[in-house]
């Protein structure tokens, strides 16, 4: 008849063959005294010792290195928690500011395991990469599953953007370049907040950029960035909507309201469009001086100025720059250049 040596010589009962680390050194589950774990691993090494010769040596030499394995593993930190983890136990792994990494999520989920999860420490800090985008690139976990572990390390709600049709009221309210620049996209108007779908916490630019155009605060939830860029793709796509003017900024006697339908036009207008006619403005500055200054060389002097105007203004020959050139440029200045500001 085989023995037993887990229950014959430990006192183990019937199990689980072989015992798990807790078990094998007559611990508690999951306990944390590292010299707990040695007292008892030295004592258990000193009793199984008596059966190293004769006809057990060869169970017993197999027992005493199964202990110290136990042993080694109770006393390494990391490698403990990692063994904790797969017996069920919840880590308490959480950061200064209270937080759990997401690859502790990840390796509670198991979809990577604590060397994985030491990888992509290392391939972060070499990169200059985040952890999130480090696993990704890693090809560890997709975007989806690293957005929603991330979401979880921030405290934050996750969405599947594949799964959620964002409200038109609220995209209207913000124009393109101003998703693009922070890589979000409005969701919906809430009673008390605009959800908005992030990849990260929201800047503080944004968070005003919300409050200004919506009066309500932002909230927001953590979407993937393949994801975020793939539904500003659909949903402003040209032509589909129109660009939403800018919010103006500040209010009472201090906030100046535009009398001016062209002035008011012109705030409407993108960032992008504001940049385009202010350099057209430019151009037009140019030519206004320009163009009538040739002329006066090259044309009117000739055949007018010489002719017909009096003397003392020949040595003055710029005389259509002067009285149409020049104003023209202050003109486009005024109605291109200073208003795209």
């Amino acid at each position: 008849m085989a023995i037993d040596v887990y229950k014959d010589w430990l006192g183990i009962p019937d199990g689980p063959r072989p015992p798990d680390h807790y078990q094998l050194l007559r611990l508690v589950q999951f306990e944390d005294g590292l010299d707990k774990i040695r007292k008892n691993y030295k004592k258990l090494n000193g009793h199984v010792r008596k059966y190293a010769t004769g006809q057990y040596s060869n169970q017993s030499q197999t027992l005493l290195n199964e202990l110290a394995k136990a042993m080694l593993c109770l006393t390494d930190e990391e490698l403990k928690q990692e063994y904790d983890r797969s017996l069920g136990r919840v880590v308490d792994d959480r950061d200064e500011s209270g937080r759990r990494p997401m690859t502790s999520y990840l390796q509670d989920e198991g979809a990577i395991t604590a060397d994985q999860a030491r990888d992509v420490k290392t391939h972060a800090d070499r990169t200059g990469l985040t952890v999130r985008d480090a696993i990704v690139q890693l090809k560890m976990v997709d975007h989806e599953t690293a957005a929603r572990t991330f979401a979880s390390e921030l405290g934050r709600s996750y969405v599947d953007l594949a799964d959620l049709v964002p409200q038109n009221d609220a995209m209207d309210m913000v124009p393109k370049n101003v998703v693009r620049r922070h890589n979000c996209l409005p969701l919906f108007i809430d009673d008390n907040a605009v959800v908005v779908a992030c990849t990260d916490e929201p800047e503080s630019e944004l968070e005003d950029e919300i409050r200004l155009r919506f009066g309500k605060p932002i909230r927001p939830v953590i979407a993937s960035a393949k994801s975020i860029d793939r539904a500003i793709a659909t949903h402003y796509a040209p032509g589909m909507r129109k660009e939403a003017p800018e919010p103006k900024k500040g209010t009472g006697s201090t906030s100046k309201k535009s009398n001016s339908p062209q002035k008011a036009a012109v705030e409407a207008l993108s960032e992008g469009d504001k940049a385009q006619r202010k350099q057209f403005g430019m151009i037009f500055m140019c030519w206004s001086i320009a163009l009538p200054g040739l002329l006066d060389n090259f044309v009117l002097w000739d055949n007018v100025y010489r002719y017909y105007f009096p003397k003392f203004l020949m040595n003055f020959p710029y005389i259509l720059t002067v009285t149409a050139g020049i104003p023209l440029a202050i003109m486009f200045y005024f109605t291109h250049v200073k208003s795209s500001k």
